[in-house]
């Protein structure tokens, strides 16, 4: 062989050699990102493609689900694992502290970079605000859902699915506390909520606003949340096997105290009054939730309105009362909050802060 044909040969060969190096090093750049499956409308099936009510949610397995966006592949190595398969409006405490321990596990190891969690959106809103308050890592914890079944026409699973894989293998992600990704928006676990029964853009955070877009599958962050989250809660799930009974009891013209009286007597440890208006109570009430109060439940004021803040002796005279009020919160995060507040404390003054903290 002549020594130009060599040096051509060997030319080649590295240039060959190269490619191969730097299209492995491109995949091994790739973050690695783990699906936990708890089921919900993205794994749910309809009769037809135009069932977009009327489905059954949580049919379709997490391998299915990852399968059908192979673009997934592209921008992170993706493994998927299948906590549940549930209906969201099924989830427990346990199916929490479940999920919660699970995502910690995953978070601790090296070769995990960021997790997705598919959802029903029932109670993602409550889901993504528990492991808000207990997932003890930086790494982005992002839940997905769909309001529309995998079966149907325009189905937003897909979609939904690649831009979360996208937020958790992110780096701007980082830190974020744990997020909710639908209709290429970003949304933060605390103040994000359900608005619609059936339409695509349902997911909103009214008055304090959506966290940022994703766009071309990269995420734009705008504003990030002040209130502690994660690395820097107080509250440790690790050691627990069940959560305090929290109960809500809910707001309404003629209110009676039949719910309340039956919560208290069945060992509510905490009672979320959903008030009207800026969480008044009605007369007819106040009694007993003073005489739940003096048998050792918490209180918490929190209003059905859904926006503003809550007064802290404002409907009601907190102080006198021993309730806490729950600032901005909904009375279903109220209620996670007061749970776990409760596995730490049952001095309302301590609970206090925590409301005004998280």
């Amino acid at each position: 062989m002549k020594s130009t044909t060599v040096s051509r040969w060997l030319v080649a060969t590295f240039c060959a050699l190269t490619a191969i190096t730097a299209a492995q090093a491109q995949t091994t750049k790739l973050p690695n990102v783990t699906v936990l499956a708890t089921g919900g409308t993205i794994a749910g099936t309809g009769a037809t493609s135009t069932t977009t009510v009327g489905y059954t949610a949580a049919t379709v397995g997490v391998q299915q689900l990852i399968n059908a966006v192979p673009e997934l592949a592209k921008i992170a190595n993706v493994k998927g694992e299948q906590v549940f398969q549930i209906a969201s409006e099924s989830m427990t405490n346990e199916h929490w502290l479940t999920l919660g321990k699970r995502v910690n596990a995953l978070l601790a190891q090296n070769d995990v970079d960021g997790i997705v969690i598919t959802h029903g959106t029932d109670t993602m809103e409550e889901t993504a605000y528990f492991l808000d308050l207990v997932v003890k890592s930086k790494k982005p914890v992002v839940l997905v859902g769909a309001m529309r079944p995998s079966t149907a026409l325009s189905a937003d699973g897909p979609i939904n699915l690649y831009n979360a894989v996208s937020i958790a293998g992110s780096q701007e992600a980082v830190g974020k506390g744990v997020l909710l990704a639908l209709n290429d928006q970003i949304h933060a676990a605390r103040d994000v909520t359900k608005t619609n029964t059936s339409t695509p853009d349902s997911f909103k955070t009214p008055e304090l606003g959506l966290l940022g877009y994703v766009q071309g599958g990269k995420p734009f962050f705008y504003r990030a949340s002040t209130r502690k989250h994660t690395t820097d809660s107080e509250f440790d799930i690790a050691n627990l096997t069940a959560l305090p009974q929290v109960d809500i009891v809910y707001g309404y013209a003629n209110m009676n105290t039949v719910a309340l009286d039956a919560f208290v007597a069945a060992g509510a440890k905490g009672i979320i009054h959903a008030g009207v208006g800026d969480g008044s109570i009605a007369a007819r009430v106040k009694p007993g939730l003073i005489a739940a109060r003096k048998k050792g439940t918490i209180i918490v004021r929190s209003s059905r309105v859904g926006q503003g803040i809550l007064a802290r002796n404002g409907e009601a005279n907190d102080d006198e009362l021993d309730f806490v009020a729950s600032d901005t919160l909904s009375p279903q995060k109220a209620r996670i909050l007061l749970m776990l507040a409760l596995t730490k404390t049952n001095n309302t003054r301590d609970i206090q802060r925590m409301f005004y903290t998280y």
